[in-house]
């Protein structure tokens, strides 16, 4: 039986002549097509020897499924490992995700900068070459009241490359309440063993006054460092320095203070009814050396790290050996100047800036929009799948107002004959992925996340998968 079988396998030569293979010649190239098709043919032939072929032996071996399978994998081989998403989660900054969602500007910049060339650092006028970030630079300081600015890749580079440049071999002070780690084992400690500094950790877990920073310095102290909790909070009996205080006591003894914002934000998250996160702005009027932020959390930009600060400073950072290595390339700092732009015009954030469209979005918004998918599905759907709408919390993400969630609408979905983690898997396999949570035995669709024009795919989805 196997070696009928084996005989009946097309030779290469013969599917290269099959009419549908030369169209997947026509669309994935000869070498490419030769490669998995030689594949292919051995994986049938291996599955013959040793009896894994599926019982209706005949149909598989038909050169119409030979040539379905090497055209599935080279659709696989070919296609975009990064692709549209829809995040029905409620974590409005997912990092799994690609946190911030670009805005509309942000795409048009990138789409301009990534045609052909671009002016990205020569100067119009003289024709000669300048710096990448000048225009960027410009930027950030108007809009925090820094003297000087630049960009890097992201917010961990920038607190490596600031303590490379300000304080190497030198000593570090670090309240022990600010050793954080956030994603990925980014540990502060291993962050200040990296960057050449010397970690000198005061105070205690909940706890560090003025006075211990102040005991602290000697002729080894390079820098007084601030870290922002980021994705975690301290209360109860707590205390910490503010920024003006500590400031102060560094302008007393000419040393610099480093502000780790972590997020960063440009406004007032009180606005929307949260907890603020730091602002670039009071860590610049407070005076500190240097203060570094994500751009693409709470800014909404793509992944980089802001630093801005005083013009001595920056500039020092920006000839550091390691500013090159962290530096950012033409897509980023196109994307991320369209950004900072939306902050010039505040009164229209809430329109043109997709986090703070987000956030600003209303109950009764929310509401409507979950009712109507509610309606349409109840009437579509089968007798013991049960569909109603729940309250529930959003959440900020990346670390930002990490103990606080946002009031939201949530279309919900369970079955007596499906589970719950089945029907997110079959989500999140469809095209595009919907990726949404799990509330007990129910699969939830946070609508402060799903745009709206993302409604009629969510629907058609959990339409597909319910009734297939």
């Amino acid at each position: 039986m196997n070696e009928t079988l084996l005989r009946r396998l097309p030779s290469v030569d013969s599917l290269l002549g099959d009419p549908e293979s030369q169209k997947l010649i026509e669309r994935f190239g000869r070498e490419a097509f030769l490669k998995i098709c030689r594949a292919v043919l051995d994986e049938l032939r291996d599955e013959i020897l040793h009896d894994r072929l599926p019982a209706l032996s005949d149909e598989s071996l038909s050169r119409e499924k030979i040539c379905r399978r090497i055209e599935d994998r080279l659709n696989d081989k070919f296609s975009f490992a990064l692709h549209k998403a829809v995040n029905a989660t409620g974590i409005l900054m997912h990092s799994g995700l690609g946190r911030a969602v670009l805005s509309e500007a942000a795409r048009e910049a990138l789409d301009e900068a990534s045609r052909g060339y671009c002016t990205l650092a020569l100067d119009l006028e003289t024709g000669r070459r300048g710096q990448r970030d000048f225009r960027l630079s410009r930027l950030l300081s108007e809009l925090t009241g820094a003297e000087a600015a630049t960009v890097v890749n992201n917010n961990a580079a920038a607190t490596v490359l600031v303590l490379h440049a300000l304080a190497q071999g030198k000593e570090v002070i670090v309240s022990r309440g600010q050793l954080v780690e956030i994603g990925g084992s980014f540990r502060m400690p291993d962050v200040m063993s990296t960057s050449g500094a010397v970690l000198r950790e005061v105070g205690t877990t909940n706890k560090t006054h003025l006075r211990d920073y102040a005991e602290a310095i000697n002729p080894a102290t390079g820098a007084i460092l601030r870290v922002h909790h980021s994705n975690y909070r301290i209360v109860g009996f707590t205390a910490e320095p503010e920024v003006e205080e500590l400031v102060e006591l560094g302008d007393k003894q000419a040393i610099p203070v480093i502000d780790d914002l972590g997020s960063g934000a440009l406004v007032d998250l009180q606005e929307f009814g949260l907890q603020t996160e730091p602002l670039v702005t009071r860590s610049v009027k407070a005076g500190v050396a240097v203060a570094c932020f994500s751009g693409d959390k709470l800014i909404g930009g793509p992944q980089s790290g802001l630093i801005v600060g005083k013009a001595d400073y920056v500039n020092r950072i920006k000839k550091d050996p390691l500013a090159r290595a962290f530096r950012c390339g033409k897509l980023t700092i196109a994307a991320m100047e369209a950004t900072l732009k939306l902050f010039l015009a505040p009164e229209s954030l809430k329109e043109r800036h997709p986090l703070y469209r987000m956030l600003s979005l209303t109950l009764d918004e929310l509401q409507k929009r979950a009712r109507r998918m509610e309606r349409s599905l109840r009437k579509r759907l089968p007798a013991n799948i049960h569909v109603s709408v729940v309250d529930e919390g959003s959440q900020v993400g990346s670390g930002s107002v990490p103990v606080e969630t946002i009031p939201t609408k949530c279309l919900s979905l369970s079955s007596s004959s499906a589970g719950p983690d089945d029907l997110a898997r079959a989500l999140r396999l469809r095209k595009p992925p919907i990726f949404s949570r799990i509330r007990k035995d129910a699969v939830l669709f946070d609508f402060r996340t799903i745009q709206p024009e993302e409604d009629k795919i969510v629907e058609e989805a959990i339409l597909l998968s319910f009734l297939k």
